[in-house]
């Protein structure tokens, strides 16, 4: 069913449910209407709400679903793959106030929060309690857990903690309708009916709006963190390294790597004095009270590879320039980039095969990864105009082709969006993208939650 424009009465019967947090025009509806993919808004959005409650979202699908109005949905708007970008004509429905810690039970390790509640701020009200909560996007400052949970987004900490889907025990969910369902539950088995919380984890907004959720937190470990840093002279040595590390007896937190255009560019946004004269930096934690040991363990393992240069410290200094990775690249300008996951034991061959893209193309390419699970964030350097743009994507879908040559994905973390829609039947079968259709039309026969994206 193609969505139609609502006549005046029926815009003011949305305004008076929300009143002043209700807009239709101006800067604010402007900001609601983007995330931070390189994407513009499908064009000028009907309105915007602002609910503070599951009843409001049901509200507010309610009309839209009455009046056949397609659905954007964002919490903090850091997405990068175009997954709330506004539609023409469309509502946006922004989560940002949609923020309270209902309750932390630290005898359980759970966590009740509404969609809106930023990531960093749930993992300081649970320190307190000696409990975090595991998943940890480098955006985890400004970053929500309902966007986190619609992703399913990944992190830093995914090579020893998983992803978001493994901390989410319960859901909140609104449907198309305005319908409102439950799923999952408080306790660490649950084997009645079928396993709706992992449907609605990573749907982006395409099944039904998430409004709150019931996530697990794990114990603090004890001691001091240690984190190393070394630098290669071989990218591809690199990647074995990592291959090494992760088939090793200890299990780091982080594992991470920049090469050495990243570095250049973050040391050029925040110098923190980064070795520049290698061609990739691993940067990698370890906790417990075995910390100490499984760095220099792990460092001598990285010289047997080829590090050049090994440093240990205490704490997570070293991690901080990782951390500035996404903000250095946005400050350059560059947002040509992609999210790509191979096994882990293609990493070496994945640096290659990129290095090898770049001298075809004559682009230059900037490799941020997770390196311990084996997710890669590519960024092709582009002139700013729109053919500069156009021979970047091409770069992109080359490595993307990569990546599912060596078994991997076309999304490690960021998800399909709008950006990688085109992509979808390059790693999904007919019978698949079918199955995935079928699930949406039965959610939402109208058609008007994020559609034409995700799925």
């Amino acid at each position: 069913m193609h969505a139609s424009t609502p006549t005046a009465p029926a815009t003011n019967e949305l305004q008076d449910l929300f009143g002043d947090r209700f807009i239709a025009g101006g800067s604010e509806l402007d900001r609601v209407s983007r995330d931070e993919s390189r994407y513009e808004p499908q064009g000028p959005a009907l309105a915007a709400v602002f609910p503070e409650s599951t009843q409001e979202v049901s509200a507010a699908l309610r009309w839209a679903n009455r009046y056949g109005v397609k659905v954007s949905v964002r919490g903090t708007g850091t997405g990068l793959s175009g997954g709330a970008l506004a539609y023409a004509g469309g509502l946006v429905v922004s989560l940002e106030r949609m923020n309270k810690i209902v309750r932390i039970d630290p005898v359980n390790r759970l966590a009740e929060v509404q969609a809106g509640v930023i990531n960093a701020e749930l993992n300081r009200a649970a320190a307190e309690l000696g409990l975090f909560f595991a998943p940890d996007p480098a955006s985890a400052e400004i970053s929500s857990i309902g966007g986190n949970i619609a992703t399913n987004a990944g992190g830093l900490r995914c090579i020893s903690h998983g992803v978001t889907r493994d901390s989410v025990a319960a859901l909140e969910v609104v449907l198309a309708d305005g319908s409102i369902l439950h799923t999952g539950a408080r306790t660490l088995k649950n084997v009645v009916g079928l396993d709706l919380t992992s449907l609605f984890v990573g749907s982006e907004g395409t099944l039904g709006v998430i409004t709150a959720a019931t996530v697990r937190l794990k114990a603090i470990a004890p001691g001091t963190p240690r984190t190393f840093r070394a630098s290669f002279t071989s990218i591809e040595d690199a990647g074995r390294a990592v291959t090494a590390i992760v088939n090793g007896a200890q299990t780091p937190e982080v594992l991470e790597l920049l090469d050495a255009r990243s570095v250049q560019i973050i040391e050029a946004y925040k110098p923190s004095g980064l070795p520049s004269d290698g061609c990739a930096l691993l940067i990698g934690q370890f906790t417990g009270l075995q910390a100490e040991q499984a760095a220099n363990d792990t460092a001598e393992l990285c010289r047997g590879y080829g590090a050049a240069q090994v440093v240990i410290a205490q704490g997570d200094s070293l991690l901080e320039a990782r951390r500035l990775a996404n903000p250095a690249l946005n400050a350059q300008g560059l947002r040509v980039s992609c999210d790509v996951a191979v096994p882990v034991g293609e990493l070496a061959e994945v640096f290659h095969g990129i290095e090898r893209i770049a001298e075809a193309h004559g682009r230059t390419i900037s490799v941020v990864a997770h390196a311990g699970d084996g997710n890669l964030h590519p960024t092709v350097e582009a002139e700013d105009t729109p053919e500069g743009y156009a021979a970047a994507e091409v770069v992109i879908g080359d490595i993307t082709r990569l990546a599912l040559k060596l078994g991997g994905t076309i999304s490690g973390e960021h998800g399909i969006g709008l950006v990688k829609q085109a992509e979808l039947p390059w790693q999904l079968d007919e019978a698949t993208l079918h199955t995935q259709q079928m699930i949406k039309y039965a959610l939402d026969r109208k058609n008007i939650l994020t559609p034409g994206r995700g799925i």
